[in-house]
């Protein structure tokens, strides 16, 4: 113990020594924790379109009304002819061309029917889709609102009456989603990107060989190399607590103390994996890419941006033995479900495994030569 003492000494004042690491440690967490939800936002809003109105009556004038007040369009220009709105739709100023016929009043009033033609830009499928659905939405409404003008029966209404709740994010806010796994992102980073950059470093500025010749034992120089960057993420850990509550009102529902321990577990496995990397790196550089590499697979298969069960069978095989995705999970069930111990206690010994094992294999490849 008293060897590994002076080694964290030596670890802790080496890192306070360089700024640069530093602000990368804790600014950058917070900046990024404030601004990527925010940016990272699916809620499709601000759909641009343009309106092609060749009645321009009383009706036409409502229901672009209807349109505007929404609160999801942005009605970019009124075009007198249809090749001129899909003009705009092909220069990308609008995401979404509505055509009204002439006589569209009249047709309503006399037929009790009329088409409309809607377009949209399908380079963005998601926003398309969801606007395009939007878009009939507000189009249904509109239809409701004529036959009761028109003094026309509406639609029947259904025999099943259906009242929806949603439960752990009432308000259905997408950031309350994106933040915890944005937080993850972060200790994935701190544990995996930057632990990988400490024993390659020892080797570029040659103090690696002076530790060689010591008595230190294997598990010793892993160790002390381990515990500075496990108690820096466990600050990111509460810096991005306090972010989540003050910048987004997002308070865990779960107890503290057991997100705590899951990190703590999660933090060394990454860390371990950051160290292996590092062990078989011969410079810096190389080790950034290596570590660049899985740390790219492991959040895009983590269920940040894309739901695991969306992936295919290949995906969700892979997803499965990844740690990040098991922690990703038990983060956002502690935070916003309230989930309890023993709701996460597979997943505590899963991320439990990976750690011994990747360690394991950081102590067996580090080559200590004497």
């Amino acid at each position: 113990m008293r060897t590994l003492r002076f080694l964290l000494q030596k670890e802790f004042r080496q890192m306070f020594r360089d700024k640069t690491i530093l602000v990368m440690m804790f600014l950058l967490p917070v900046i990024q924790l404030g601004i990527l939800p925010l940016a990272m936002d699916l809620d499709v809003k601000n759909i641009n379109v343009a309106i092609v109105d060749q009645d321009h009556s009383a009706y036409t004038q409502k229901l672009i009304t209807k349109l505007g007040a929404s609160g999801y369009f942005k009605i970019v220009t009124v075009a007198p002819a249809y090749k001129q709105a899909l003009f705009s739709l092909e220069n990308g100023k609008a995401d979404i061309v509505l055509e009204i016929p002439p006589s569209f009043e009249r047709h309503l009033i006399k037929e009790g029917n009329q088409s409309l033609n809607v377009t949209a830009d399908a380079i963005n499928g998601t926003k398309s889709g969801i606007g395009t659905a939007y878009l009939l939405a507000v189009i249904r409404d509109f239809n409701q609102d004529i036959r009761l003008m028109s003094n026309r029966q509406p639609v029947a209404p259904a025999i099943i009456d259906i009242a929806s709740s949603a439960w752990f994010n009432p308000h259905q806010k997408f950031t309350w989603y994106i933040v915890p796994g944005v937080l993850v992102l972060l200790l994935t980073l701190v544990g995996g990107f930057l632990s990988s950059l400490n024993i390659v470093r020892e080797k570029e500025i040659g103090t690696i060989e002076q530790i060689n010749v010591t008595p230190i034992k294997k598990w010793q120089f892993i160790l002390g190399k381990l515990i500075p960057f496990w108690v820096v993420g466990m600050i990111v850990l509460t810096i991005g607590l306090l972010v989540a509550r003050l910048f987004y009102g997002i308070i865990p529902l779960g107890s503290i103390l057991l997100l705590y321990l899951l990190a703590a577990v999660y933090l060394m496995a990454l860390l371990g994996f950051g160290l292996l990397v590092s062990t078989i790196s011969n410079n810096q550089l190389q080790s950034m890419f290596i570590a660049f590499f899985f740390i790219m697979i492991f959040v895009l298969m983590s269920g940040l941006f894309t739901a695991v069960d969306s992936m295919p069978v290949w995906a969700r095989t892979i997803a499965t033995f990844l740690p990040i995705t098991h922690f990703m999970k038990a983060v956002r069930m502690i935070i916003l479900k309230g989930s309890t111990f023993s709701d996460v206690l597979p997943i505590l010994v899963f991320e439990l495994l990976f750690a011994i094992g990747l360690n394991a294999l950081a102590i067996r490849n580090y080559r200590k030569t004497q």
